[in-house]
């Protein structure tokens, strides 16, 4: 947890503060829920068209120093107003059998994945089929824990405890992978501890979004993946994007394995890599800069539930770093808004930064677990943004840029 934690800080020490001024045209805004259409795709093509030879030099070299010196090995990809400024998938999507990466390989998103979560629920919330104050126990009567709602989950406020370590003694065929609908009778029958009264303080855990999956899945009465596919990746377009979880998949269908620090082991999938919700997305460098344009031009949610979802609803740390719904956040001076989210999970480890404000998106995808994500500072600084340095703060595990799954 150490490690994590000094990981996760250093990564948020990294994050960009974009000075650029000039002005932008507000996005042509859709409208949530509407159908794709030819033009749709058209237009996702050519903001996906990429030409290496017109790449950014400088990115360039600065990310082949990241792979030589600092051991990155993933995906990469740099976009501004539209335009891919870099890309890059570098090093080994399988270690033992020698596979390289592609540009368009899928990788297991982790905690990126509770952004879309959070998104799934801000749209059930504009249907009038979920409010923020809904009990968890209004969908789950033998949940446990008074006082829990869905604005406590999505906020990390909930006080629960991290089901991941919970579960790990009772689930005893760990051959067998577990469901969120196991979960959630494991937590009805063992009644875990708390690590707080519900809002009383932040504290980031994976139970919170594996709960918030459950309670799509009841109201909806789809599972989770088919819910997600139907109403977020297929109106972005994001056709390489999946929901995988052992319960339906023996052996998860993408060919990027991850691995731990040494390249002696890739991380194999277990029971722990069933429930979803606060991971289990499984996607590609350009479905994420589909993924940013779909939540930029209204697609997917309106402005409204968008402001709320990138609204810090804790204790900012610095003045700056917060948890809206599903998103970290940097606010700075002038209405200065930065969106993001970490992952680590089973050997893959990302950073996926939306500048809303300068339309800048940057995204890390690596499945190789080191510290080559604290290394970032130089890009960000080549994009035109000041960085707050590593010694700037100082937190612990519940630091709204810590990761702990």
């Amino acid at each position: 947890m150490t490690y994590r934690n000094i990981l996760a800080v250093a990564s948020v020490a990294t994050l960009l503060f974009f000075s650029c001024s000039n002005s932008k045209k507000p996005a042509v805004l859709s409208e949530p829920g509407k159908e794709r259409t030819v033009e749709d795709d058209k237009a996702d093509s050519l903001l996906l068209v990429y030409n290496p030879a017109k790449g950014d030099k400088w990115i360039a070299d600065f990310v082949q120093n990241l792979h030589k010196k600092y051991g990155f090995n993933g995906n990469m990809l740099v976009a501004k107003d539209g335009k891919i400024l870099y890309e890059k998938a570098i090093g080994w999507a399988d270690y033992l059998h020698r596979d390289s990466l592609k540009i368009n390989s899928e990788f297991e998103l982790a905690s990126i994945t509770k952004t879309f979560t959070g998104t799934a629920i801000m749209q059930l919330i504009e249907q009038g089929k979920l409010k923020l104050t809904d009990d968890v126990k209004k969908f789950y009567p033998n949940f446990p824990y008074e006082g829990i709602n869905v604005k406590l989950l999505l906020t990390h406020r909930s006080g629960m405890m991290n089901y991941v370590y919970f579960t790990d003694g009772i689930w005893k065929d760990k051959k067998k992978p577990m469901s969120n609908n196991d979960v959630m009778n494991m937590i009805a029958e063992h009644k875990p501890n708390r690590y707080a009264k519900p809002d009383t303080r932040f504290h980031y855990n994976n139970s919170n979004y594996m709960v918030l999956a459950a309670i799509i899945e009841k109201i909806t009465g789809k599972p989770y993946s088919d819910y997600m596919m139907e109403h977020i990746f297929k109106p972005a377009g994001m056709k390489n994007t999946h929901v995988y979880s052992t319960t339906v998949y023996p052996k998860i269908p993408v060919d990027v394995v991850g691995h731990d620090r040494t390249w002696r082991y890739s991380v194999v999938q277990n029971f722990l890599d069933g429930p979803v919700g606060d991971k289990g997305i499984y996607s590609t460098l350009h479905d994420l800069v589909l993924y940013d344009k779909a939540l930029k031009n209204g697609r997917l949610l309106t402005k409204p539930s968008l402001d709320s979802a990138y609204k810090g609803h804790n204790k900012p740390i610095n003045g700056h770093f917060n948890y809206g719904y599903g998103w970290r956040m940097f606010d700075g001076e002038n209405g200065r808004k930065v969106v993001y989210h970490t992952g680590w999970w089973h050997g893959f480890r990302h950073i996926y930064v939306r500048d809303v404000q300068k339309n800048i998106v940057v995204i890390f995808l690596g499945n190789l677990t080191n510290g080559s994500l604290m290394h970032l500072d130089e890009l960000y600084k080549h994009l035109g943004m000041p960085v707050i340095r590593k010694g700037a703060y100082s937190g612990s595990g519940s630091l709204p840029g810590s990761d702990e799954d």
